[in-house]
């Protein structure tokens, strides 16, 4: 056992706001961590921070081994690969990173890490634009990696096969979790519902305590009522009076002195919060936009080229009304492509009269408007600003948040912003490309959630096999230039 980086007193402060606040972190040779947290929470940052490519104002990193970095898309960066075989396999053939696809640079990236003679592996969302082959065999190379990984991302079933421990970033603050993203899941759930019984046990002891305050304070003021209604018939009785004062004065200091000693244990009770509420949110379909065809999109003998590259030949397909679909295949093949031909109608694709389409594009945290995040909910939109808050709310935005202007908001948060909005849109028919790329995973699964409960028809395109799992019914994987139903 190795300890390869030992950290103390990090502090990382931005805009004010402490992003890290960790008193001690240690890496070891043998650790395989998922780092999870929100948008915004600082899993970048305190890889860039352990890496030493970010300057520490306050703590102390001391580095025992020598690391590979496979940065987001973003973060370019080109050097010599030696391993050419493992080149091979990840589909790469040069060096012409300025023709490259988001998929191919990120395999490059891969490759790169791989290649190195190194103690560990830091890798931030190494997943992203990979199609379901260049995962697969990520997890393989990973699996048998012998060296420590630190990884962010937001693909569940690869954190299941690769990690074994789970850092949560809240707050500034590490907790740790034994297992995979599963057994954190499962662990998180059994703390939630422990608060959730503490609380409720505290809620009710605190009622308890506030109407037994109550009631002595009622009787103190009843017998202090009585004492100077006796007071008065008795003024000129002034042995009596006195005596039943002192009486009168004794029962009123005990009542006094009991409320008081409730109203301290009900301060030592102290504002346990209760735990978040698991949001749900009913969709509903606009009589306007009702769909009655069962098949509102097909393509019958679809061909399609593109710079002499034949991505369709005579392809088939039927989108069926109120189905949740998935479009799956190896990068290339043509996903995102029969997406635009949908929204062109192009020739051997048909579209009932009433289809309303709305489409979310890969790459959409690329928006520049000067309008509030309300405003910008709003428009052609039917639900309430409640309805709205509430759909918000499950995407991770906060009250402050949805007071916010575009202008300042980060590229995840435009893109849960567009994904809510196009859920709550006057559309009856989605068309989504990748929506969980780059999101964090309370996103991802509150987007899960919403895309399930949809109440229109929802064609999607991912690699997320979790995504797949959980919400699609029916699923089309384009291979050899056709369309094929898997089930």
């Amino acid at each position: 056992m190795e300890l390869l980086i030992k950290a103390k007193g990090i502090q990382v402060e931005y805009m004010g706001r402490d992003v890290l606040d960790i008193d001690d972190l240690e890496l070891y040779d043998y650790d395989r961590i998922g780092l999870v947290g929100a948008n915004g929470a600082g899993k970048s940052t305190l890889l860039k921070v352990l890496l030493g490519e970010l300057p520490l104002t306050h703590g102390n990193i001391v580095r025992e081994g020598n690391f590979s970095y496979i940065p987001q898309l973003d973060d370019v960066f080109v050097q010599e690969v030696q391993d050419y075989a493992l080149m091979g396999k990840l589909g790469i053939d040069g060096f012409k990173v300025e023709h490259m696809s988001g998929g191919e640079e990120t395999r490059l990236k891969i490759a790169q890490a791989l290649s190195g003679e190194v103690h560990g592996i830091f890798a931030d969302e190494p997943t992203c634009h990979l199609d379901r082959g260049g995962i697969d065999f990520l997890i393989n190379q990973l699996k048998y990696y012998s060296g420590a990984l630190l990884i962010i991302s937001h693909d569940r079933y690869f954190l299941d096969q690769v990690v074994d421990k789970i850092w949560e970033l809240k707050e500034g603050k590490i907790t740790e979790y034994w297992g995979g993203y599963s057994e954190y899941l499962a662990q998180k759930e059994e703390e939630r519902q422990s608060q959730a019984a503490q609380y409720k046990q505290l809620a009710a002891e605190r009622d308890r305590l506030e109407k037994a305050i109550t009631e002595k304070q009622n009787q103190a003021r009843k017998i202090d009522q009585k004492a100077k209604g006796a007071s008065r018939k008795n003024d000129t009785e002034s042995g009596g009076r006195l005596g039943h004062q002192k009486t009168t004065g004794s029962k009123q200091k005990k009542l006094h002195n009991a409320a008081k000693n409730m109203e301290h244990r009900v301060e030592a009770l102290g504002d346990m919060k209760p735990p978040e509420a698991i949001r749900s949110f009913q969709f509903r379909q606009s009589k306007t936009l009702e769909l009655h065809n069962p098949l509102p999109i097909t393509g019958k003998e679809v061909c399609k080229q593109i710079g002499g590259k034949v991505i369709f030949e005579n392809a088939s397909f039927q989108f069926p009304l109120g189905a949740k679909i998935a479009v799956t295949g190896a990068n290339g093949t043509g996903k995102t492509t029969l997406f635009k031909m949908i929204l062109d109608r192009e020739e051997g694709i048909t579209l009932s009269p009433k289809v309303e389409i709305g489409y979310f594009a890969q790459n959409s945290y690329k928006l520049e408007r000067n309008q509030g995040v309300m405003q910008f909910m709003q428009e052609s939109c039917d639900y309430q600003v409640a309805e709205i808050r509430a759909v918000l709310a499950s995407m991770g935005f906060s009250h402050q948040d949805v007071r916010k202007e575009l202008s300042v908001l980060s590229g995840g948060e435009i893109i849960k912003l567009q994904l809510a909005k196009m859920l709550l849109g006057r559309y009856n028919i989605l068309l989504m490309d990748e929506p969980s790329n780059f999101l964090d995973l309370p996103a991802v699964e509150a987007l899960e959630n919403l895309m399930k409960n949809y109440a229109g028809t929802l064609i999607f395109i991912t690699h997320d096999l979790r995504l797949l799992e959980n919400v699609a019914d029916i699923v089309y994987e384009i291979e050899d230039r056709k369309i094929i139903l898997r089930n």
